[in-house]
């Protein structure tokens, strides 16, 4: 008895397929997507419930004093800024449905089942082309990328989607039609290094956002930098950590002043969780911090102390 082989599908075949995917993910996501005008520079955004709250870039709508957002249809409505963070690169703003049919909205994916080599879709307004699209593939997932605030943002996507100035704030999304990341950056003078933070990362800071108009984090008051520490340093007093943050200086009044933390001091720890580098600390200084009595074990002219530091909600950055 003979079996047919099933005939491989030819290259038509698959790139009618990725296209179909492709226009699909666009019609479905495409319409939710706005360009953002503000008095210094514009950028792209992505509606993401029915009654008007766009995800955007922090970078976008900072220190615009008006925004408007533009609608596929051609539709503008002015903006209003509800809560940005500079630290995610996030913001969230609103817009009135006004007269006209419903707003478009698109849906918010989970980032965690994204998978190196699937599909990703860019839309946004490069150089002010309203409404653009690239696709490639996500390239990498986890990837750390300094915001413009200073803060190491964890979680973000790298993708090959090309991206442009404008691209700004605009979705990364996938073939089911879910945003899976709010794209951010791209590396100038590289080609396919373009980044995207995580939508769980979103979905988090906008309801914040939306909650308080801010997010809030703890703060110390120290400043400092990443230091390798000496072998015989670490050996004598068994430390598991090769580096640790040198304080550079402490500001007056401070949580760091009152508990006695001294420019010079190697910190070590905080609050039981080894701190090898200053992003390291950032981390550990969230909202749950902010009040809590926390040891700092650090070390200072070869002795080693732990001091008991309160830390104190921080000053929102632009």
């Amino acid at each position: 008895m003979s079996t047919s082989i099933p005939r491989p599908a030819d290259d038509g075949d698959l790139l009618d397929a990725y296209s179909e995917a492709v226009v699909r993910t666009v019609e479905t996501v495409g319409p939710a997507v706005v360009r953002i005008e503000g008095d210094r520079g514009a950028g792209s955004g992505v509606l993401f419930t029915p009654d008007g709250l766009i995800l955007t870039n922090n970078h976008v709508v900072a220190r615009a004093s008006r925004l408007q957002a533009m609608l596929t249809d051609g539709r503008i409505r002015r903006a209003d800024t509800i809560g940005r963070d500079a630290d995610t690169d996030l913001a969230v703003i609103r817009i009135d449905a006004g007269d006209g049919p419903p707003l478009p909205w698109a849906s918010l994916g989970d980032s965690r089942a994204v998978r190196v080599g699937q599909v990703a879709v860019a839309i946004g307004n490069p150089y002010g082309f309203h409404h653009s699209v690239t696709s490639g593939v996500v390239s990498a997932l986890g990837r750390s990328l300094r915001a413009q605030s200073g803060r190491l943002m964890d979680d973000i996507i790298q993708t090959d989607a090309s991206l442009n100035p404008g691209n700004s704030g605009g979705p990364l999304v996938n073939t089911r039609g879910e945003v899976i990341g709010i794209n951010t950056a791209m590396i100038q003078m590289a080609q396919g290094l373009c980044f995207a933070i995580a939508s769980n990362t979103a979905r988090f800071v906008a309801a914040r956002l939306i909650r308080d108009g801010r997010i809030r984090r703890s703060y110390i008051g120290v400043a400092g930098e990443s230091v390798p520490v000496p072998r015989l340093l670490a050996r004598a007093h068994g430390l598991a950590v090769s580096s640790a943050v040198r304080v550079a200086s402490v500001e007056e009044g401070s949580p760091a002043s009152t508990a006695g933390v001294k420019a010079g001091d190697l910190i070590l720890a905080f609050n039981g969780t080894p701190v090898t580098g200053l992003d390291d600390l950032l981390k550990l200084l969230t909202e749950d911090a902010i009040g809590r009595p926390s040891p700092l074990v650090a070390l200072r002219a070869g002795e080693r102390r732990q001091l008991i530091v309160v830390p104190a909600e921080s000053r929102p950055r632009s």
